[in-house]
């Protein structure tokens, strides 16, 4: 049960004016009870995250969290669920959360109306990326009012490129290139 004080004015004299001595003229409080009948939880937004390097059977994996719609930004859920971000240069140099570096990129699949507006450091980051792309350190992921499904692929600027047993993938803004076994041994 809640209440609320709403407080009556003292009543004036016949010359509109209030009379401090006059214990009747001072500001009374009334309360109000009220109860809810139906307590409301709060939205929620479910968050699916694509992998960027696909699996040993070549599918992509997909980690899934849960978040109180507009609380948390999309870095600190993915943080908080144990779910990688960065790629190997974003785990030596990222920024911290500060939006100074671009590390944190994602690109939204499903749900870009569920998210804030790009910031202006995004805006300064991202200015030759597709819309669908986003800073996870920026991104906040509701706006406690709506509900709903968020899919996203974690850093999308990396190419992948599967020849054979061997995996390799190119940054494209750190003109980086990485090898690496895929195969799976039976």
């Amino acid at each position: 049960m809640a209440s609320i004080n709403i407080f009556t004015p003292a009543p004036l004299t016949a010359g509109g004016i209030r009379n401090p001595t006059n214990n009747s003229s001072r500001r009374r409080p009334n309360s109000v009870s009220f109860v809810s009948n139906s307590p409301e939880s709060p939205p929620e937004i479910e968050l699916d995250f694509i992998a960027p390097k696909p699996d040993g059977e070549g599918s992509f994996p997909v980690d899934k969290a849960k978040a109180i719609s507009g609380e948390k930004l999309m870095r600190s859920i993915m943080l908080d669920n144990k779910i990688e971000l960065y790629a190997t240069y974003g785990k030596l140099m990222n920024c911290g959360g500060g939006g100074s570096c671009g590390t944190c990129i994602v690109e939204i699949i499903e749900g870009q109306d569920l998210l804030n507006e790009r910031t202006n450091t995004e805006l300064k980051y991202l200015k030759k990326k597709p819309e669908s792309w986003r800073l996870a350190c920026q991104t906040i992921v509701g706006n406690k009012e709506n509900s709903g499904k968020v899919s996203f692929k974690i850093n999308p600027n990396l190419w992948f490129v599967l020849i054979g047993c061997q995996f390799h993938q190119f940054d494209e803004d750190y003109g980086i290139f990485f090898s690496s076994s895929v195969c799976v041994k039976e």
